[in-house]
């Protein structure tokens, strides 16, 4: 999109250059300064074409050195110095490449181009520097404001963007003196309890937590753990299959072969949660 305030700067310099030219066309023609049309028209094209060609230079200085925030005089000293000096290497810039397509323009018309006032070379050159100010100026604003309009539909489009809901982390933290461990309630089969903790059975090895029971089947509930005993959680998603024993009691295969047995009483809560 940083072609827009190019294509801007293009759009008003072929209307300024045409209005130019026909203007120094019809002036010569009612009595003022006598000009080849084709000389008026190879001016004001020459100028046009090396400001767009230059102008993504006065675009890139003006997202690299922006106005200042604060109100203090020494920023914005060295800002405005800098962006002269800018507009005075544009100036020469755009004299140089100016005098160059006229240069071309009178060869190919068999005729010389002489950018000098009688001998004098300070005087047209203090002379375009002075409109170049201007078109570095107004060009930068032009550059500035869409920066601005850029700035303030990214804001908007920020604002009108829901967040994103976080999602909650359902690890178990298990705290071993200084040692945190995070456990994903699918890694574990059963917990059981002991005492005051509860151990927390993940494969092969067996993590030892403070807490109660209850709290922990309340908090993995919504993993599909589910009371197997009096002192027993058993991960639903873990489980192939269960059976009656001869006592009346279940006795559960895990899906790495263990087997875990649950009281008779919580047949029912388990048959219903399947």
């Amino acid at each position: 999109m940083e072609w827009v305030p190019l294509a801007v700067i293009a759009v008003v310099g072929v209307f300024v250059a045409v209005l130019n030219a026909t203007s120094a066309i019809m002036e010569a023609q009612t009595g003022g300064p006598p000009i080849d049309p084709r000389a008026a028209w190879l001016y004001e094209v020459s100028s046009v074409v090396m400001v767009v060609l230059l102008s993504p230079g006065i675009g890139w200085m003006v997202w690299k050195f922006p106005a200042p925030d604060e109100m203090k005089a020494l920023p914005w000293l060295r800002f405005a110095g800098l962006h002269l000096l800018a507009a005075t290497i544009f100036s020469l810039l755009h004299i140089a490449g100016m005098v160059g397509l006229r240069t071309v323009g009178y060869a190919l018309a068999g005729s010389v181009y002489h950018f000098d006032y009688q001998g004098d070379l300070l005087l047209p050159a203090v002379y375009e520097w002075r409109k170049d100010v201007l078109t570095y100026a107004s060009n930068a604003v032009c550059y500035w404001a869409w920066g601005v309009w850029l700035a303030r539909q990214a804001a908007e489009a920020l604002l009108a963007t829901p967040p994103v809901p976080r999602t909650p982390d359902a690890r178990i933290e298990i705290r071993d003196g200084a040692r945190v461990t995070l456990l994903e309630p699918n890694d574990i089969g059963w917990i059981e309890a002991a005492g005051n903790y509860v151990e927390i059975h993940t494969g092969e090895t067996t993590h030892l937590a403070r807490g109660t029971l209850a709290a922990f089947g309340e908090k993995l509930g919504g993993h599909g753990f589910v009371r197997i005993h009096r002192s027993r959680l058993i991960n639903r998603a873990r489980m192939k299959s269960f059976k009656p024993t001869p006592s009346g009691d279940l006795e559960i295969l895990l899906d790495d072969g263990r087997i875990i047995v649950g009281s008779r009483r919580f047949r029912a809560a388990l048959e219903t949660t399947a």
